[in-house]
């Protein structure tokens, strides 16, 4: 089967539209985890800040909505975009909140994984693997279980500012934390030039499609509808 990375170069389709407006309200619900879940550890602010909504403009960013996509299109890739909540994290009640609530945004895209997989699962019945046009509708939700599964492995990567290092920070001694951190955006960028490389991003891709294929899911209705999107080929 042929796994085409997203870091690769990718083709604009009329799809692509209905994929980027799906992609804004998973990033609203990913970024609405991390604020519900701070609401519950006694960060009160998130609620002021306007982060318990699904407005995508309260999570716009400057690194995650223009830089990173931005680096992601000059590599090649699919300039998707993402958000940020600013949390107060002395208000958190423990350092186990701390971590929970980055948690929450890979958990959220985990639960629409879950979700668009037994829409598109063939024992649902609701799509014909056998068609060889899906209909747009079918196209998108297995376009979209990709992306969900990518962005679980992608953010749960322990590097800041992603969500993985997020969840292990409050665990790890005061010296490496600021160590980290003070990396800013460059770990980001450092991170994204090893995955154009073209055996990284085949291998991480790969681990995507052992989970998407593990659950039992079609190539037809899933690999398929992604690279008809991204990359105008079926194969």
């Amino acid at each position: 089967m042929a796994i085409e990375s997203l870091l690769a170069a990718a083709k604009f389709t009329p799809q692509f539209l209905a994929i980027l407006i799906c992609w804004i309200f998973s990033v609203c619900i990913h970024e609405y985890a991390h604020a519900l879940v701070a609401y519950w550890g006694g960060d009160k602010s998130v609620k002021d800040k306007g982060y318990l909504s699904f407005n995508f403009f309260a999570y716009i960013d400057p690194v995650g909505t223009f830089l990173i996509p931005a680096v992601f299109l000059a590599l090649g890739g699919l300039p998707l975009p993402g958000g940020a909540v600013r949390i107060d994290q002395s208000a958190l009640r423990s350092r186990h909140w701390s971590a929970a609530v980055s948690l929450a945004g890979p958990v959220s895209n985990f639960i629409l994984f879950l979700i668009l997989a037994g829409l598109v699962h063939p024992r649902t019945g609701l799509v014909d693997p056998s068609l060889p046009t899906q209909p747009v509708w079918a196209v998108v939700l297995g376009t979209m279980c990709v992306l969900e599964m990518w962005s679980v492995l992608f953010n749960l990567i322990p590097l800041p500012p992603l969500d993985g290092f997020g969840v292990i920070e409050p665990y790890l001694p005061p010296r490496i934390r600021y160590s980290a951190r003070s990396m800013g955006i460059m770990g980001l960028v450092i991170l994204y030039f090893v995955m154009s490389h073209r055996t990284v991003a085949r291998a991480f891709m790969d681990m995507v499609d052992w989970f998407v294929s593990g659950l039992g899911l079609r190539f037809e209705s899933t690999w398929r509808c992604y690279n008809v999107v991204f990359f105008g080929s079926s194969e």
